[in-house]
């Protein structure tokens, strides 16, 4: 099954009013801007899709990628472990005004409630956030003499990730740390959208080289050079 579509339009067509939507990337690294953009674009045409829910590990940077689908209104909720990070100015300024909800994760349990999510595994225990604000209200017990705080999975709608090298199929590789919380987030969403530096014929890539298996990825588009958001950054450049 052929799996690319010919622009990033297309790639992001389904995204919906209300969804919640896991997008990869650990700051600039591995992070999807060009789909991200799209999403504005459509916006900014429509009004579609607003109301979100977006899980990252940080709430944006600058005036591009999450930040800016922050500025111009889309998101209603962070699901993230840094929602202070290089430049907060979007989510500090909407989260002062009231305009929207943070959920706060510390970053290993962030990563494991995706991964618990792609796993079919509903809840785990952590001994992280025993004892704080983090855990009130949730169930927590006694293992081995240590107190622990039972975690939910998180599970999304969508899955927007960045790959280096993809087959028409949706077999992936990732660039080195680039990879970070995507193949979690492939396995843990209905529908995986993938921005990918270049696609290939099913057979190029060595099988023993696939982080994200087809079954995973359902929709691919190429982005031969793809924008970073630190060099965005570093150039003022602003998308909202």
């Amino acid at each position: 099954m052929d799996k690319s579509v010919a622009d990033l339009a297309s790639a992001v067509a389904d995204v919906a009013d209300g969804m919640t939507v896991m997008v990869g990337g650990f700051g600039g690294s591995g992070a999807p801007i060009e789909l991200l953009h799209a999403l504005i674009d459509r916006f900014r045409a429509t009004g579609s899709p607003g109301n979100l829910t977006i899980i990252n590990n940080n709430a944006g940077n600058g005036r591009i990628g999450i930040a800016a689908m922050i500025d111009v209104g889309m998101v209603a909720k962070m699901i993230c472990s840094f929602p202070r990070s290089a430049d907060p100015r979007a989510f500090t300024e909407k989260y002062l005004a009231g305009e929207i909800e943070l959920e706060l994760v510390p970053q290993g349990t962030l990563a494991e409630r995706i991964r618990a999510g792609g796993a079919g595994i509903p809840a785990f225990y952590t001994p992280t956030s025993y004892g704080t604000d983090l855990a009130k209200g949730k169930p927590t017990g006694e293992f081995d003499g240590r107190m622990y705080v039972q975690e939910r999975w998180l599970k999304a709608d969508v899955a927007i990730i960045k790959a280096e090298l993809a087959d028409r199929q949706g077999n992936l590789t990732y660039r080195k740390a680039g990879r970070n919380f995507s193949p979690l987030m492939a396995a843990a969403a209905g529908l995986t959208i993938v921005q990918a530096t270049r696609i290939v014929e099913p057979g190029e890539i060595d099988p023993e080289q696939v982080i994200t298996p087809g079954l995973f990825v359902d929709r691919i588009v190429e982005v031969a050079d793809a924008q970073q958001e630190e060099a965005l950054m570093r150039a003022g450049v602003a998308y909202s």
